[in-house]
C-alpha cells in the first residue's frame, strides 16, 4: 500500500466529480462518493493502471522521446543516447510511486486538462489527456 496517492487532484469518479485523497492507517485511498457510502480505493492500485499506460506510451514512443532528451540536455552524442537509453529499459514502476509526482506537476497536468476517470472498484475508465498541436498549429 501506497503512502501517498500519486494523482491527488486529478482523479474524478464517472459522473465527473473529483475523488479526494484519505488515509486510512497511512495508507493513501482514493474516496468515492456511492450515493453517501464511501468507498475507499487503495491509491495505488489506481496509480499503477496509470502509470502503466505512461510507460506503455513511453515504450511506443522511446525513439521521440531519447530525441527530445537529448535535446533538452543540448547534447547530441553517443554516450548521452545510450545513458538515456539505458535509463528508459529500467524505469522501475515501484521507484516512481515511491517518489511521487510534485505537486507543481500535478496542479500543471490538471489546468492542461489531464483527468482519470476510475469506477467504484477503481477500474480506470479512460484518460483525459491534453494533446500536442499538430504541424499547423491546431489540436
Amino acid at each position: 500500500m501506497s503512502r501517498q496517492a500519486m494523482f491527488d487532484g486529478l482523479v474524478y469518479d464517472e459522473n465527473g466529480q473529483l475523488v479526494p485523497v484519505k488515509y486510512v492507517g497511512g495508507d493513501a485511498q482514493y474516496v468515492m462518493d456511492d450515493n453517501g457510502f464511501l468507498r475507499h480505493i487503495d491509491a495505488e492500485t489506481v496509480d499503477r493502471q496509470v502509470l502503466g499506460i505512461f510507460l506503455e506510451q513511453l515504450e511506443g514512443n522511446k525513439e521521440m522521446a531519447v530525441e527530445q532528451m537529448m535535446s533538452m540536455m543540448g547534447k547530441d552524442d553517443l554516450f548521452t543516447k545510450a545513458a538515456i537509453d539505458a535509463s528508459l529499459r529500467n524505469i522501475d514502476m515501484d521507484q516512481i510511486i515511491a517518489q511521487g509526482i510534485p505537486l507543481q506537476a500535478r496542479n500543471m497536468l490538471g489546468m492542461l486538462g489531464f483527468r482519470i476517470i476510475i469506477n467504484y472498484h477503481g477500474d480506470l475508465l479512460r484518460m483525459d489527456q491534453p494533446t500536442a498541436p499538430d504541424d499547423e498549429g491546431d489540436f
